[in-house]
């Protein structure tokens, strides 16, 4: 959204990511671990110690085949845990091509090698819920459309891809109840600071403290993720990064965590729940987390992808060497084959559909990043013991409209259009609205704010819960020439408190999308895409110590 309420921040810098620092190898002849642990360089040692104790007591040499056990010893103890596969790796499969799928063939890439075969499926276009709407030959966004300056992962993406970042429209904020704007942003900083004072007292700046503390600490996982290490739930992850904290933010609602806090009615119902609709289509009876991740977006220095974000996910699928599959995905069973070594493993048979026609293929790890919803991809889990759990999570329909035309102004304010300077109105919780917000846009290739003005047609988006009649667009617009919509299942219901899917479905059967039951963002996709491929990196190899980690922001502080 290009709302911006608090323009206070403080300005401070993202943690830095630390790379991870690799073993630098031995000189020829020695054995070294072929695990990165501590484990493995422990026995490592105990074998070099065990090896100088028999040449000091042979007077200097060690039989051949005494010294070729002792090696096979050392390789063996450090070896991966038993319970994990053991055979090479020949194919993966990632279910689904908007950001977190494409994210996670990325990062599986960068993790398996270059000879692993990576399928990713896509029953529609490359993007998903990141897409665009043509107006009169100029795009615009429709799904996805701002970025947070402090989503790091979107940020890498952009500058090693090659693309570049716009600046999101800015424009003044109002905020409509029905009957008159109860809240208007001036172009004057000073005069907004008393406007908010005035209505509010200081609860704006208490509101950007507490957004501010958690955001603090969800830049954590860009170290954690630095170093390799990932989570086997969303629970883990979250309680990883805040602690109990964290995991209350999103077991209570956000109306809640707001009311012991000390936030009045007024402000909840006049700033927050605004925010809430535009950018979740919700109310404050969402989760405290997700409810801070949506404040977030009216933090100033939002950006998007010059040419449209989807862009991110189409030049990750070209940089992961994937090939894709333009199918849709029926079903996923487990089998087991006979691979060229003579020896049986277990294998995911993947059947999908191409047009007319069903095929199927064979993947020793597969990614889901679709939500498992019946209405978005009906994939049958076929013979596992025990079952798959079914998903019935509720997700929130969401029209997106695109309308060329002049604003009616006077359905917000008594003022005529060449005195209406908002560029964005934003609604309360009101029965009798039928739209969750209104704002100018620029087209995906421009970088401006564009302003209202009397007599001349802009492109404006509306977020609504339902499709827009006629009547009730006239009712908007004085007048217009072209109108376009897309329809949504954009993003989970809210009602905590939250269970989040599993990320592990079976052995080496993941799922990304229960990340989004905590937040649904672009980042938060990419974050689990990541997560997801190194869970299957150190699952598929036996790093257990690699998952799951406690008290790593006090370890990792100390490592540099």
């Amino acid at each position: 959204m290009a709302a911006t309420l608090f323009k206070m921040r403080a300005g401070k810098a993202p943690l830095p990511l630390f790379p991870c620092i690799g073993h630098k190898g031995a000189c020829a002849g020695r054995l070294v671990p072929p695990q990165r642990t501590v484990r493995a360089w422990g026995i490592w040692l105990w074998g070099k110690k065990c090896n100088n104790l028999l040449l000091l007591l042979s007077g200097g040499s060690v039989c051949p085949d005494l010294e070729l056990l002792l090696s096979s010893l050392q390789l063996s103890l450090a070896s991966p845990s038993p319970g994990f596969p053991k055979l090479s790796i020949t194919a993966l499969a990632v279910i689904g091509a908007g950001i977190g799928g494409t994210s996670a063939a990325y990062y599986l890439r960068q993790k398996f090698g270059k000879d692993v075969k990576i399928d990713v499926f896509e029953k529609g276009k490359v993007g998903g819920r990141l897409a665009t709407l043509n107006v009169q030959g100029q795009e615009f966004e429709s799904g996805g459309s701002v970025i947070h300056p402090l989503n790091l992962h979107m940020k890498r993406f952009v500058k090693d891809l090659g693309l570049s970042a716009v600046q999101s429209p800015s424009g003044l904020v109002g905020v409509y109840n029905g009957e008159t704007l109860v809240y208007e942003e001036s172009s004057w900083f000073i005069i907004n600071m008393i406007k908010l004072i005035w209505h509010y007292g200081f609860q704006s700046l208490r509101m950007h403290m507490w957004v501010e503390d958690i955001l603090d600490k969800f830049m954590r996982i860009y170290r954690y993720q630095s170093h390799d290490y990932a989570f086997s739930s969303v629970e883990k992850l979250l309680h990883s990064l805040g602690g109990d904290d964290y995991l209350g933010l999103f077991n209570r609602s956000l109306l809640e965590t707001l009311q012991k806090a000390g936030f009045s009615e007024k402000f909840l119902d006049e700033i927050i729940t605004p925010v809430m609709r535009v950018n979740y289509g919700q109310t404050t009876n969402i989760n405290g987390f997700v409810g801070a991740v949506s404040m977030a977006g009216t933090d100033p220095g939002l950006w998007a992808v010059k040419g449209g974000n989807k862009l991110v996910c189409s030049r990750l699928l070209q940089a992961s060497r994937s090939n894709l599959v333009s199918g849709l995905v029926m079903s996923i069973e487990e089998k087991t084959r006979t691979k060229q070594t003579g020896n049986p493993s277990k294998v995911y048979e993947v059947v999908y559909q191409t047009g007319s026609e069903t095929h199927s293929d064979f993947y020793d790890i597969v990614l889901v990043a679709t939500p498992l919803n019946r209405k978005m991809s009906n994939i049958n889990f076929l013979n596992f013991d025990p079952p798959i759990e079914e998903f019935h999570q509720h997700y929130e329909p969401l029209v997106t409209t695109l309308i060329k035309g002049e604003l009616n102004s006077t359905v917000f304010s008594s003022r005529a259009l060449n005195e209406f300077h908002l560029g964005t109105v934003l609604t309360t919780d009101n029965p009798d609205l039928f739209i969750n917000s209104i704002g100018l846009v620029s087209p995906v290739e421009e970088d401006n704010n564009p302003q209202p003005k009397a007599d001349t047609a802009h492109v404006w988006k509306i977020f609504s819960a339902a499709a827009l009649t006629k009547e009730q667009i006239l009712k908007l617009f004085v007048s217009y020439d072209y109108a376009v919509k897309q329809s949504w299942l954009a993003y989970p219901h809210y009602t905590p408190p939250e269970k989040c899917p599993s990320i592990i479905l079976h052995d080496q059967l993941y799922y990304l999308n229960g990340i989004e039951f905590a937040a649904s963002a672009m980042e938060m996709s990419a974050i689990a895409g990541y997560n997801a491929a190194l869970l299957a990196y150190h699952r598929w190899n036996g790093n257990t110590h690699m998952i799951d980690q406690e008290d790593l922001y006090e370890r990792l502080k100390t490592e540099l």
